[in-house]
């Protein structure tokens, strides 16, 4: 593929669409996101911050027909009905970017993410090595939490990598849109997309047993039916993998159960502390290094028979000490992965204070004083 393309979609003329410049822009500049809005300048995300680029305000017949260049005739139906389309689109062999085009008061933005085409080794995203043993497992529900650009895609990404290097197994991926290419290497991978390979999520799960998978993806968990067919699929001896917004592993469980009406929470907090055999929470922050531009805080709850059974008797609350006391097994919370990133001078201790759930416990942690299990093991 070398032309700017959607995926999925065709672009008829061998001319370079002119959006390209605009990607390529964001590429050269190393933006995380661009965004092309009429009134306005183009404006790049760069180091986590918007800022204006040297173009002119541009109008709305101008993103309009950028846009347009790049959309099927399928999409541009699709984006007409509903206001908004989200697509994958390919420039030149190795840049990958994730596209939200929506109507704000009328007029038609787009924002873009730029996905990388090299999924990053664990190393050089400064995880706890715990999340290489996490991604070792067998079987069990695999949850990656955490806001929007928070690199959960990312996370997830390399722990699928790493399988695939080493495990020979069937790795299936269920994506919208697909943000990461795996080549087969020990494993082999297979990648649907929906709206693409397959109509939604919900066909893609019904069919997802009959292929035969070791290892799945569901990406972003939005709904019941979507979390119940992880769950099951967990519990029949896959590894499963999925993202959710969330900010804590206590918080993730709350969201769980949000899904299901009250009638039906019971049996799917039991059902999901069966399941679970991780809770991987994180957010980005700015780092002091200008070649580690952005590290990951990250809680990690381990499902261990004592976390399964907090959970399944509804003592969420008392998470936190658990993961707290049984650090030796991996656990880690925000504010020791808060601490390490101050010791190890990848995090200013002023940046640390402004993301740290408590700053009073930070800044204790930091002379050496944490909080007791208080029994709770």
């Amino acid at each position: 593929m070398t032309k700017g393309q959607p995926i999925g979609g065709s672009i008829q003329s061998d001319k370079l669409p002119d959006i390209d410049k605009y990607f390529r822009s964001a590429v050269k500049s190393e933006a995380s996101d661009l965004h092309l809005k009429s009134g306005q300048p183009p404006k790049l995300r760069i180091h986590s911050k918007l800022k204006s680029t040297s173009g002119s305000p541009m109008s709305e017949d101008e993103v309009e027909k950028l846009v347009f260049e790049i959309l099927s005739e399928d999409q541009k139906t699709f984006f007409m009905e509903h206001g908004a389309l989200d697509f994958a689109y390919q420039v030149g062999e190795m840049d990958r970017f994730r596209i939200n085009i929506f109507r704000q008061r009328g007029r038609i933005s787009l924002a873009a993410r730029h996905i990388s085409s090299e999924i990053p080794p664990f190393e050089s995203l400064h995880v706890p090595p715990v999340i290489e043993k996490i991604s070792e497992a067998h079987e069990g529900l695999i949850l990656v939490t955490g806001p929007t650009g928070c690199g959960k895609s990312t996370t997830i990404a390399s722990m699928i990598d790493h399988i695939n290097v080493s495990r020979a197994c069937h790795i299936v991926t269920i994506e919208d849109p697909i943000e990461f290419m795996h080549r087969d290497k020990k494993a082999i991978v297979s990648q649907r997309e929906v709206g693409i390979d397959v109509p939604n999520y919900d066909d893609a799960l019904r069919s997802l047993m009959r292929q035969d998978p070791d290892v799945v993806l569901v990406g972003e968990i939005r709904d019941k039916e979507t979390l119940i067919a992880a769950m099951r699929a967990a519990e029949t001896g896959h590894l499963v993998f999925g993202t959710l917004h969330a900010s804590s592993a206590s918080q993730t469980i709350q969201r769980i159960l949000d899904l299901f009406p009250q009638e039906e929470r019971d049996l799917a907090r039991q059902t999901f502390a069966l399941a679970i055999q991780a809770v991987i929470s994180q957010n980005l922050l700015p780092g002091i290094h200008k070649d580690i531009k952005r590290v990951p805080a990250i809680e990690i709850m381990i499902g261990n028979p004592i976390v399964k059974k907090l959970i399944s008797e509804e003592r969420e609350k008392d998470l936190p000490a658990v993961i707290r006391a049984c650090q030796g097994e991996g656990m880690q919370d925000f504010t020791e992965s808060l601490r390490l990133l101050v010791e190890k001078e990848w995090v200013d201790l002023r940046v640390a204070l402004q993301y740290a759930p408590n700053k009073e416990e930070l800044k204790m942690a930091m002379k050496g004083i944490r909080a007791s299990s208080g029994g709770i093991l």
